[in-house]
């Protein structure tokens, strides 16, 4: 299994030797990469819908109980299927959709290493390998979303996205952390048994927090949902696969997955229903006035989103069904309405609906397919978005409180869903032909025999869903709330309420639609003070930051080192002087032992030699300071049997003496560039810094210090380094590469000083 969850990160180190051979050639062969991963996982279908469960444990790091545990149920094993199914489509698309591009391998690198990051995350039992897995989608979605580098507006959307999502997913690691301290694993199926645990520790509030954080980020619920729509700056094949499909439902498959540690809980509970449920609306809203067509699919795709959280927090039977059919739906006919989107502007020119009208006889395939997906999207049998659309209906009628005024909210929602799919699916096929950039036709088989497949396994889906979908979700409903329903999913329910709401939404969407002008004036009426945006407060967060370190690089990165050093001296000191202060007790100290004579002279001698090198008038007499402080040093090291140390520190030194002596001549006249006031104030912090250092070695030395690295080295010293000296050993064979790396570096700066001293300005 491993390798399959890796295959796409193979994949990209083998892309630019693919290349070689012929772009043509990398364009057909890469797609068969997650359809071998799609057919994989299809294989455990029998046995997961029996109700069979498939672990995999890789050790990694064990001894912190972090591994590469694999955990395959029917909730992973929908998302692993939807992933690798729509990346497929979407391999195949874009070989066409960037035919010619030079920068093809790029973008077959970039999704690779996004795929195989999703797979990651959906299959990752342990919460630490998920994570890690999360992170590199956040990555990989920034690389694709900035794809068109060189325009400024792909570069600012994917820093937005990465910001959001990337400090959401350090929000959601500390949510990890506490989870692990409640309950002392890292794996997921574990934490799921012990609810009570988890919802009675202290932690729990901020476990929720930290954790909704992340997921609300990644799948772009209110207040972090505007990150989404500015994405549609990547090039669709992106959109398609990273902001309908995958990506922003890595969010929602957290949520479910952790539903049973978390289900029970109210605040769990409320906040998904609150966040979601204003998402779905707010989203859908925010879509009327758009004119261009990703943006209309962006606002919906966060519809949809907020939808299925908002299952999620209702947690019932029924809408737990729900929300496995709703996501099905959504991820085949979402991912072809943008691929559609796609085909429009990639053979008219333009993405714009103002400018789109008439196409139905210069692209009737892609026609076809627009159709068949909005038919799903809008709910209309027998395809499988009425199955979603009518449980969603269903499962909201059953809540007793608040039911009724939740039920109106969602239809008010999936109107405007209804007006998008019109204005997606129809407005740029029927009516009159109208002029645009391109000359339209038909677009390559290559682009859409994908979203065809997709459109059809919808309509396939729909017909015979309690072929396909009865058992597997079933066995995804495990997942999510640890019991099998066993509720039979099927297309025709007869003739009921959710049937007649159904229909009534329809109704609305399209009325809406065809009364579009007059709601559009209406609406212009209007505008929306910018303190009520979540973006205003992102911008201005973002704009503050950036202004910040500007002032604060201004006044501690001036040029001078000294003052990096003070900066550095009081940063540190004033840390550990805290430490002290706050944990230990220096009442508990005791110096004990004798001094003897030779020692008091050493410290004599080291006091005299460092008064000398701070108070010298001429460069020679601070050298001569320095070398004493270094030599008495060397002294007492070898005093304390420490004669390798003693050896090392007299070559340095003396080595340091010699080079500054030799350089003496080469410098300007000694001048004092401090005045009284700075020396005063350099005295003060280097006091400062010498006694707390000197009451951390008071503490350190009368503490009894236990590691296990001690014991292992001490043990394992003579008998695989062949050393009796347990440091040198330490540092030529327990830390080889350690230390080659600092002789490395050291070898990298003589060689730096050594250019500057031969460096000579040729004499005119």
């Amino acid at each position: 299994m491993l390798f399959f969850v890796l295959l796409g990160f193979i994949t990209a180190v083998l892309v630019p030797l693919i290349k070689k051979i012929s772009d043509n050639f990398l364009s057909w062969i890469i797609p068969i990469i997650p359809a071998s991963i799609f057919f994989y996982f299809a294989s455990f279908y029998y046995q997961i819908a029996d109700g069979e469960v498939i672990k995999v444990s890789y050790s990694w790091i064990p001894s912190l109980g972090i591994n590469f545990d694999f955990y395959i149920d029917g909730l992973s094993l929908v998302f692993a299927m939807i992933i690798s199914l729509v990346g497929t489509v979407v391999y195949l698309y874009a070989g066409s959709y960037l035919k010619g591009d030079t920068r093809l391998s790029k973008f077959y690198i970039y999704i690779s290493i996004f795929m195989s990051s999703m797979i990651g995350v959906v299959t990752s039992d342990n919460l630490m390998t998920l994570f890690i897995f999360w992170e590199l989608t956040s990555i990989s979605s920034y690389l694709l979303i900035g794809f068109n580098h060189e325009k400024e507006s792909s570069r600012y959307s994917a820093l937005q996205a990465l910001l959001v999502t990337g400090l959401g997913g350090l929000a959601l690691l500390a949510g990890f952390i506490l989870l692990y301290i409640t309950t002392g694993t890292w794996d997921i199926s574990e934490i799921n048994k012990m609810p009570a645990e988890v919802i009675g520790s202290s932690y729990f509030f901020l476990i929720v927090i930290f954790i909704l954080l992340g997921t609300f980020t990644k799948s772009a619920q209110f207040p972090f949902h505007f990150w989404l729509p500015n994405a549609m700056e990547a090039p669709t094949p992106v959109s398609a696969y990273l902001h309908s499909a995958t990506m922003v439902k890595a969010g929602i498959y957290l949520m479910a997955r952790l539903n049973p540690a978390f289900g029970n809980s109210i605040l769990w509970n409320d906040l998904l229903l609150v966040f979601g449920t204003a998402t779905m609306l707010f989203a859908a809203v925010l879509s009327f006035k758009q004119t261009d067509l990703k943006k209309l699919l962006a606002y919906s795709t966060l519809s949809v989103l907020g939808t299925l959280t908002m299952l999620i927090g209702i947690g019932s039977d029924l809408a737990i069904k729900a929300f496995i059919i709703y996501l099905i739906a959504h991820s085949l006919y979402k991912g072809t309405l943008f691929l559609v989107a796609g085909i429009i502007d990639h053979e008219t020119g333009t993405r714009n609906i103002e400018k789109l009208s008439g196409l139905r006889k210069l692209m009737p395939i892609t026609m076809i397919i627009a159709v068949a997906a909005s038919l799903s999207k809008m709910g209309i049998i027998p395809l499988v978005g009425f199955v979603g659309k009518e449980t969603v209906y269903a499962s909201v009628l059953e809540l007793p409180i608040f039911g009724n005024y939740l039920i109106v909210i969602t239809i008010l929602a999936n109107m405007f869903v209804v007006y998008i799919t019109a204005m997606v699916g129809f407005r740029p096929f029927f009516g009159k032909l109208k002029s645009t950039p391109k000359n339209p036709h038909e677009a390559p088989f290559r682009m859409w025999s994908g979203p065809m497949f997709l459109a059809l396994s919808g309509l396939v889906l729909g017909i015979f869903s309690s072929l396909f979908l009865n058992k597997l979700i079933n066995s995804s409903e495990l997942g999510i709330i640890s019991e099998r329903l066993n509720i039979p999913v099927k297309l025709w329910h007869g003739f009921n309420l959710e049937l007649l709401l159904s229909t009534i939404t329809v109704l609305l969407g399209l009325f809406l639609y065809f009364k579009r002008e007059y709601f559009l004036k209406f609406v212009a009426s209007f505008s929306s003070v910018k303190f009520v945006q979540p973006s205003y407060y992102y911008q201005f967060i973002f704009d503050g930051t950036l202004s910040l370190a500007k002032y604060i690089t201004s006044k501690i990165q001036n040029g001078y080192l000294r003052f990096y050093i003070l900066v550095i001296l009081l940063t540190t000191f004033s840390l550990i002087a805290y430490t002290l202060h706050t944990f230990y007790s220096f009442n508990e100290i005791n110096i004990g032992g004798s001094v003897s004579v030779y020692e008091v002279i050493l410290a004599f001698i080291l006091i005299i030699s460092t008064l000398l090198a701070v108070s010298a008038k001429s460069r020679l007499a601070a050298i001569v300071g320095l070398g004493g402080v270094g030599y008495v040093i060397a002294l007492f090291f070898l005093i304390y049997s420490a004669p390798d140390l003693a050896m090392t520190q007299f070559s340095i030194e003396t080595l340091t003496v010699i080079l500054f002596v030799l350089v003496i001549y080469k410098l300007p006249k000694y001048l004092s560039f401090s005045s009284t006031t700075r020396r005063i104030r350099d005295i003060i912090v280097a006091s400062f810094a010498g006694l707390t250092m000197f009451f951390l070695v008071l503490v350190i030395s009368g503490t009894s210090l236990t590691s296990e690295l001690k014991e292992y080295f001490i043990a394992e010293s003579y008998p695989s380094g062949k050393g009796l000296n347990v440091v040198n050993v330490i540092l030529v064979d327990f830390r080889a590469l350690d230390t080659l790396g600092e002789i490395t570096v050291l070898a990298v700066a003589a060689i730096g000083v050594y250019s500057l001293l031969k460096l000579r300005k040729k004499d005119n």
